[in-house]
């Protein structure tokens, strides 16, 4: 583990201190049985904005040894996930007129749940995951994948054994990495002279505008807005030519990167909101902290007040944003009966810090909690197509961010095929408000 003095980014040293999380532990680290009784690593959660790049970041880098070599997150428990990816395997597939000839890389593939898509329309696909655990499971399913981290120097190695890629993808892993400069680079250097780079990454403006500060943890070292991206890309001989707001994982950006070319409209528009708005500026931040506060105050009293009354609670989601959540907020099995998670990986294991059992989302309908305590919300229409029968039988879920509510069977009529209204994170306070 060690602090950084610089930008990650730009290397400046104005840095600018936003939100102190505490000491937590790693958010994907869960424990076995035989670890209960001993004591877990932790690391301060400090958030910072760079002054000159306008890059928002956390300030202690952990090992990526650590955290990556054996993770507990597989892509494909989740059905957004996989939607959000076919749908962009078949759009680029369609622009990018991609065949047998081509090549579509993933940076941080892991089980291959994007470049399955890919293959099954006969375009070659090649992983790169440093995951030793789920990229043994993508090479069984038929997705060739290399087991490393990627930078500069795996990139050029694949340079000489003629590994070009047509299509590049980078879902939520620009966040992860403590060396950007040489990850950009490393696209730069495999990318092909007319080929297009396709980036995930979280966007700082949801974070901040809709209080997500538990998507703050130790994997995500940076916190993106265009402008900081423009910078970055551009230090590194990359155009940003293209930019969409999705709304997967709470708000997200989806950026296309050249190795030349002219910015869109909506990137030259989406640089003039942010500057108007401030975000390249520290003065859009210094709220964020009494913010934050007040949320966990608010929090911390409806799901005591609850707990005082004699009703039971549990949480759906031993997400990392959910270990933020319960560990910065104080919220244990003083409170919390269990979690539940659809990843078989995770059932019977125990969240880090918190140590509350894992249980299959089953156990919902068995053991009949009156409240669960939704971590994983920015899956909730997911959630609660998948939860019905709870909500039929009277059971509730707590919406913690951006502001602590309530959802019931009520949001259950909606016209929609399956039943089911929309509950896309910005619906869900209209929702709560029920």
């Amino acid at each position: 583990m060690a602090q950084i003095e610089y930008c990650r980014g730009c290397k400046s040293s104005s840095l600018v201190d936003i939100l102190d999380l505490g000491k937590t532990p790693l958010a994907n680290s869960l424990l076995q049985q035989e670890d209960l009784d001993s004591p877990e690593f932790l690391a301060p959660l400090n958030l910072v904005f760079c002054a000159d790049c306008s890059l928002v970041q956390i300030t202690e880098t952990v090992s990526p040894e650590k955290l990556f070599r054996h993770y507990a997150y597989f892509s494909s428990f989740s059905d957004t996930v996989l939607e959000n990816a076919s749908q962009i395997a078949m759009r680029l597939t369609d622009e990018r007129k991609l065949t047998s000839e081509s090549l579509v890389m993933e940076i941080a593939s892991n089980d291959g749940y994007l470049l399955k898509n890919y293959l099954e329309q006969g375009v070659p696909v090649l992983g790169i995951e440093p995951a030793v655990n789920i990229a043994e499971v993508a090479n069984e399913s038929g997705i060739e994948t290399i087991s490393e981290f990627f930078g500069t120097r795996l990139a050029v190695e694949l340079l000489q054994n003629g590994k070009l890629a047509d299509v590049i993808h980078a879902n939520n892993v620009l966040a992860h990495v403590p060396d950007l400069k040489g990850v950009v680079d490393g696209m730069r250097v495999v990318l092909k002279p007319d080929g297009i780079a396709s980036i995930e990454v979280p966007y700082v403006r949801d974070l901040i505008d809709n209080l997500e500060f538990d998507t703050i943890y130790h994997e995500h070292l940076c916190y993106f807005s265009v402008s900081s991206l423009k910078r970055l890309f551009e230090s590194n001989s990359l155009v940003l030519v293209d930019v969409e707001r999705l709304p997967i994982h709470g708000g997200s950006l989806r950026v296309f990167v050249a190795r030349r070319g002219q910015p869109s409209r909506r990137v030259l528009e989406l640089l003039e909101e942010e500057h108007k708005d401030g975000v390249d500026s520290v003065e859009y931040y210094r709220a964020f902290s009494d913010r934050v506060m007040e949320l966990k105050d608010a929090l911390l009293s409806m799901l005591r007040s609850l707990k005082d009354s004699g009703k039971k609670l549990a949480a759906y989601g031993a997400s990392a944003k959910g270990s933020t959540l319960l560990n910065f907020c104080g919220i244990g099995g003083d409170i919390l009966d269990y979690v539940v998670d659809r990843s078989t990986v995770k059932i019977g294991l125990f969240t880090p810090g918190t140590r509350l059992p894992i249980l299959d989302p089953e156990e919902l309908l068995l053991k009949k909690p009156d409240y669960v305590l939704l971590l994983s919300w920015n899956h909730a229409e997911e959630i609660i197509a998948q939860q019905r029968q709870f909500l039929e039988q009277g059971g509730k879920f707590i919406v913690p961010v951006p502001a602590p509510g309530i959802i019931d069977k009520t949001v259950l009529s909606g016209g929609a095929a399956n039943g089911i209204s929309a509950v896309s994170h910005s619906k869900l306070t209209k929702l709560r408000s029920r």
